[in-house]
């Protein structure tokens, strides 16, 4: 997940709790309901029911993904195998630049992806890491599942052991990626020796206008009721080098159990791997919370923990974004976020669409 947030510092840590203990009751209703994890607000939209049919859904940059993934489960393929091929699309296309070939590089220049699978009838997954030199991460973390005892490779391991079963190693820094990665470095201090491009240049760049951030997820279902689940990212930009958010790891950016659903997040990493974000929403579930519901539980938590941590404003609100998917055993399914206004991906019988995802606040994080 890519979503850059200032780190939080001894000043601005004492700061916001200070401003949020002052705010007291001062609270909206909807951030005193927040405050308690799991009493959320009312679901906005509603749960839709569950058909009992095959359906995939996905992030918001992941329509073409989910009418593929659709698309290989109606010619039979298990789930798991659907989703990977679906956000193959996303780690293939050198304009995604939040994902495999093209994503934004770490630190020093250098592209490091992180993948996870999770199998519903076989309860396996696998895992990578950190990963350098190889385009499709999701596909690799199959081969982990599938040939290994292991459930996580990460770093120089991982690449080794994706070469051995013929991935070949490729340039994953392409020229858009690299020329943001290379402003980002230009303008991080007014005394070293790096020149930024001129306000004019700048202007007339679109690709030094925007720092895109982003992660895909994607779950997918069949007409039997099994499931399969993929998240893969090129993670937070110019992150420090060896950094791994939630995205490869099993619980926290994708978690599902074959009779209950499954879930997924993008957005702030740190956040999810601290609430176990997918295992939270998918348990929720079996305590028999519908989807949306689950969600806005668990995003009420993270919430919570946003204020403990420091990573929240004068108003107790979080200073990042983070969203969940889930999609259940019935072929349930919602997504929700901190914020208001993403959009997330659905394929089913009814055709590929977007649609907007329930929030527990107004506005954009600060």
């Amino acid at each position: 997940m890519a979503t850059r947030d200032p780190a939080p510092t001894r000043r601005n840590f004492l700061t916001t709790l200070a401003a949020t203990a002052a705010a007291g009751a001062a609270l909206p209703a909807a951030l005193a309901r927040a405050a308690t994890p799991l009493q959320a607000p009312p679901p906005s939209p509603p749960n839709p029911p569950g058909d009992g049919g095959a359906r995939c859904i996905s992030s918001g940059n992941g329509l073409a993904a989910v009418a593929t993934a659709f698309a290989e489960l109606a010619k039979g393929a298990r789930p798991v195998d659907a989703a990977v091929a679906g956000v193959n699309l996303n780690e293939l296309d050198p304009e995604d630049m939040t994902v495999g070939y093209g994503g934004l590089p770490n630190e020093e220049g250098i592209v490091e992806l992180d993948a996870a699978v999770m199998d519903g009838p076989t309860h396996r997954a696998g895992a990578v890491a950190s990963l350098r030199n190889i385009k499709t991460p999701s596909k690799v973390a199959l081969q982990v599942m599938r040939r290994s005892d292991h459930v996580l490779l990460v770093g120089a391991g991982a690449l080794r052991f994706a070469k051995a079963h013929g991935f070949p190693e490729e340039e994953l820094l392409t020229d858009k990626a690299r020329k943001l990665w290379l402003y980002w470095k230009e303008t991080q201090s007014a005394t070293d020796d790096w020149f930024p491009p001129t306000d004019d240049e700048i202007a007339k760049d679109p690709v030094l206008k925007n720092r895109p951030t982003g992660t895909i997820h994607l779950s997918a279902r069949d007409a039997k009721g099994d499931f399969g689940c993929t998240t893969t990212t090129s993670g937070l930009a110019f992150k420090i080098s060896g950094r791994v958010g939630d995205s490869p790891l099993v619980g926290d950016g994708l978690y599902l159990d074959n009779e209950v659903g499954s879930a997924g997040g993008t957005g702030r990493g740190e956040a999810s791997i601290l609430s176990c974000g997918a295992f939270a929403v998918v348990e929720r579930m079996r305590a028999g919370r519908k989807p949306l519901d689950a969600i806005l539980d668990i995003l009420a938590r993270v919430v919570d923990q946003s204020r403990k941590n420091g990573n929240a404003d004068g108003d107790g609100k979080p200073t990042f974004n983070l969203s969940l998917y889930a999609l259940a055993k019935d072929g349930a399914y919602a997504s929700a976020s901190l914020f208001e206004k993403v959009s997330f991906a659905v394929a089913d019988a009814a055709g590929a669409r977007l649609e907007v995802g329930g929030h527990l606040f107004t506005g954009k994080p600060r």
